[in-house]
């Protein structure tokens, strides 16, 4: 069995990181945010997701790339991910965009820099690639998503050529 990819002591210390920006924005912005949970299961090539279900608010961090670029990521990521939690308490959702002028704000309020994504050679980082499916009109060949495929598949949807109109049908793959 694979070992972790953060030690408990790694994985301490970034739940401190991301409580000491919860505690600097509340005392910021005056007013009292609760310290949400972190998880460390986010997979693919993003580093941080702030997410708000019908479970609650919690912060999910992708331990492969926080292991590859640990101190980058506490001064980036952990900042980046309590900032969308500041502006979902402070403003909602959806009333502000996601990287708005009042998240990039609050990103400056807590001294980090303002940038939506890092530059990282994610080489290495383990991430499954989408599927793809060919469909074809009277005048091209496509690669379509899986959720695109699904949808056509369970007749949800149908996708048009813009250049011929046509409907697009599957090509059947050779079993």
């Amino acid at each position: 069995m694979p070992s972790k990819p953060l030690s408990d002591k790694e994985q301490t210390q970034i739940i401190l990181r991301t409580n000491e920006y919860i505690d600097i924005a509340s005392s910021i912005y005056d007013t009292k945010l609760k310290m949400i949970p972190v998880h460390f299961n986010l997979g693919g090539l993003k580093a941080g997701m702030y997410r708000r279900d019908w479970r609650g608010r919690s912060i999910y961090y992708n331990p492969h790339i926080f292991a590859k670029f640990f101190e980058d990521s506490l001064q980036s990521t952990v900042p980046h991910e309590v900032s969308h939690y500041v502006t979902d308490m402070l403003y909602g959702l959806n009333s502000i965009k996601p990287h708005g002028y009042e998240w990039k704000a609050v990103m400056h309020a807590l001294g980090a820099k303002a940038e939506r994504t890092c530059n990282y050679d994610l080489t290495g980082i383990p991430h499954r690639r989408e599927r793809r499916h060919t469909y074809r009109c009277q005048c091209s060949e496509y690669e379509i998503s899986t959720r695109r495929h699904n949808n056509i598949q369970n007749n949800k949807r149908h996708y048009l050529c813009k250049t011929c109109k046509a409907k697009l049908l599957y090509v059947q793959s050779p079993s």
